[in-house]
């Protein structure tokens, strides 16, 4: 079960790890937070600028990127575009306060910058500013909003990425206005008929599909270049600007029923809406985020290659001929790590592409042809973004470690130079807790690692209070980048465990796919390991550990807290609890179908890795949570587990947010949380004497001592 996709649900390969690979210039040395600085608060989560989506201008003279602001007072989020010199200095603010914008693209000629807003109440649209100064312009004016685009080559075209619009899209499209003081009409009822009917962040789904569309700069003229049942997505314009490739699931009758996507080829002219394509790839299982090689003679791409597996399974590099019809390549089945965002440099001699490996994510390189993998970024550090220049060896990134928030840096050959500050300030404030990465031996041998954060003013004769945190997914990792709340528990006192246990990814197909249909049992172990490691190493106190997590990162303290009674405290999140009451109710179906088989047909499977049926085992002390509209990992799962233990009589608390899906994003929900997390862990796994839960008068913030 994938909970998260860039966070979702293999024995330990080392010998892979990039230490083997060649090439590793590294951002700068951290410099250790002053000895004299403050603990972390809560508050200070909202003082973090989250940076991101680097691009770097033609003429690789500046950065355009991205910086979201949480704004705890007004509860929202701001996201605004910003521009830096190559050269450094201080950054220019590119559009305004009081309204989001994102998604910055540089026209190839370097005239323009466009970017998404949705401004004055209207739907997102494309805006452009020139580079030589002025307002910002709005450029589309489409009537259900601009979900993504990209720039021709020629720079007097926009690919766009639109959903079918809605019946009153239309409508007020046609200027048609509501009758003065008239009742507000009801809803009317979701009528369903498709078998993947439901999607976080969005809710029911109907058959409104995302396709393309060329829009002409000069005229403003839209026409729509794909149409039908399927959802077409991540466009790459060839280096003629002639045409198309795309991501699509339009490979079978239901495209529902499959998890398959491949990579198509579609005339940037086509008046016949899609009618004649060109696939490119027939893998069964996902290929996408396609790009062109310079000479336009190959696309390189994302791919699984065992459906099976399906989110267990390494996503590859491949590459196949753009005319089609030709036999795809895969360029990294050695590498056994899964990559993204692949990027052919101008010189069409080595594709780009980030990976993660070890508690990494880092940039990395291949010929066209395969080879030897080096990486052209490398350290213990997250590579989350990256944009490469016209020079080949130009590469602007986004790069976060462990103690300190992502920021912009710039590759020319081997120096890397970080380009933003945008959080030093508040860093340079601060007392951190130190960082490792840690390797331990689980149960039945299997190498496993993970991060161990020691508490602020760590003394190594005292032993402390420690929480293990397992990670969402469980395909994903923990890696080396900035977290406020870990940071804010070593403010606090405690000992943070982060363990990548067997079903992370980052460590090879065999590693990701040991807990298949599985989930509770080697991931437990690999859990209990860093715990034991902690211990031996006189860094936790056995009588005040404690547990919690989100998601998969739920689901995992709920079967460990069934298993063991090592802990006082625990915080369950966002997790499941009778497994086949999830089935139709969340939107993972096609892939409950894949792992597990129908419930109705493997309902022994189903109820083994359901933590439903060992909740009689639980005396931890369990706070659950969970968003309202959660279509992921429903709050279902806690109700169900709350209830359970409060028919036990056992000591549990239900919170649930309102209007949040998966992914919280309302501040002052976040900001309640953290302080739950707090109030909670202090009570019962410290044991003092402060309430379980924060008071309505509580200070708004709580530091360390």
């Amino acid at each position: 079960m994938k909970i998260l996709r860039g966070a979702t649900f293999g024995v330990l390969i080392l010998s892979l790890s990039f230490e083997a690979y060649a090439g590793e210039p590294a951002p700068e040395p951290a410099r250790p937070a002053a000895p004299t600085g403050r603990n972390i608060s809560i508050d200070d989560y909202f003082q973090i600028r989250d940076v991101g989506q680097p691009e770097l201008s033609p003429d690789g003279q500046w950065v355009a990127y991205t910086v979201r602001t949480k704004m705890l007072k007004e509860d929202k989020n701001e996201t605004r575009i910003w521009m830096v010199s190559a050269h450094g200095g201080d950054p220019l603010p590119m559009t305004a306060e009081g309204v989001s914008s994102g998604h910055p693209r540089w026209s190839p000629d370097g005239k323009y910058l466009a970017f998404t807003s949705s401004r004055n109440g209207g739907k997102g649209q494309v805006w452009l500013l020139n580079r030589l100064g002025g307002e910002a312009v709005r450029l589309t004016e489409t009537v259900q909003g601009v979900d993504d685009f990209e720039w021709s080559p020629d720079s007097g075209r926009l690919v766009l990425i639109l959903r079918d619009p809605k019946p009153e899209d239309a409508e007020g499209a046609k200027g048609g206005e509501k009758e003065s003081g008239a009742k507000p009409k009801a809803a009317p009822p979701y009528v369903i008929d498709r078998l993947q009917f439901k999607q976080d962040n969005v809710g029911y789904l109907d058959r409104r599909r995302t396709h393309l569309y060329i829009f002409d700069v000069a005229n403003k003229k839209t026409t729509q270049i794909t149409s039908g049942d399927f959802d077409d997505s991540q466009p790459a314009w060839s280096p003629d600007g002639k045409q198309l490739a795309f991501t699509s699931n339009r490979s079978t009758p239901d495209p529902d029923a499959t998890r398959d996507s491949n990579i198509w080829v579609v005339a940037a002219d086509n008046t016949d809406q899609g009618a004649h394509l060109t696939q490119i790839t027939t893998n069964p299982a996902p290929d996408d985020q396609p790009t062109w090689s310079p000479d336009g003679k190959w696309i390189a791409y994302v791919t699984e290659l065992d459906p099976h597996l399906f989110y267990y399974s390494t996503q590859h590099l491949a590459i196949a001929p753009a005319a089609g019809g030709g036999e795809a390549k895969v360029l990294t089945l050695a590498f056994d790590r899964t990559i993204r965002r692949p990027r052919f440099s101008a010189d069409g001699k080595f594709i780009y592409f980030t990976a993660e490996d070890d508690g990494t994510v880092t940039l990395c390189k291949v010929a066209p042809t395969g080879g030897e993998i080096t990486r052209a970024i490398g350290g213990r550090l997250t590579v989350s973004s990256f944009s490469l220049g016209k020079d080949s060896d130009e590469i602007a990134a986004q790069i976060g470690t462990v103690d300190r928030p992502d920021e912009i840096f710039l590759q020319k050959g081997t120096d890397l130079a970080r380009l933003t500050k945008t959080n030093d300030a508040l860093i340079s404030q601060l007392r951190l807790g130190s960082v490792e990465y840690v390797h331990f031996k689980s149960k039945d041998g299997t190498a496993v690692a993970g991060y161990l954060y020691k508490p602020v003013g760590y003394d190594p004769a005292q032993k402390v209070p420690t929480l293990l945190q397992p990670h969402g997914g469980p395909v994903s990792q923990y890696s080396a980048s900035f977290s406020h709340l870990f940071q804010l528990f070593a403010a606090n006192g405690y000992a943070v465990l982060l363990p990548n246990p067997r079903g992370s990814s980052g460590y090879g197909q065999k590693f990701c796919a040991a807990i298949y249909a599985d989930w509770g049992n080697k991931d437990f172990d690999d859990d209990m390991a860093i715990v034991d490691y902690a211990l031996e190493q006189g860094i936790a106190d056995p009588d005040k550990l404690g547990v919690g997590g989100w998601s998969y990162g739920g689901i995992s303290t709920d079967f460990i807290i069934a298993q063991t009674t090592r802990f006082k405290g625990a915080i369950s999140g966002a997790g499941v609890a009778l497994l086949t009451s999830f089935y139709g109710h969340d939107h993972y179906q096609r892939d409950y179908e894949i792992e597990l088989g129908y419930p109705w047909d493997q309902p022994a499977v189903w109820d083994k890795i359901s933590p439903f049926y060992k909740v009689k085992k639980i005396t931890t002390p369990t706070l659950f949570m969970g968003g309202e509209i959660d279509a992921n990992v429903p709050v279902l799962g806690s109700e169900q587990m709350y209830q359970a233990m409060k028919a036990l009589g056992r000591t549990t608390e239900l919170v649930v947010y309102p209007g949040e899906y998966h992914g919280f994003t309302v501040p002052s929900h976040i900001k309640d949380r953290m302080e739950r997390n707090l109030a909670w862990y202090a009570h019962y796994v410290k044991g003092d004497a402060t309430p379980a839960r924060p008071a309505a008068q509580a200070p708004a913030t709580k530091t360390g001592q």
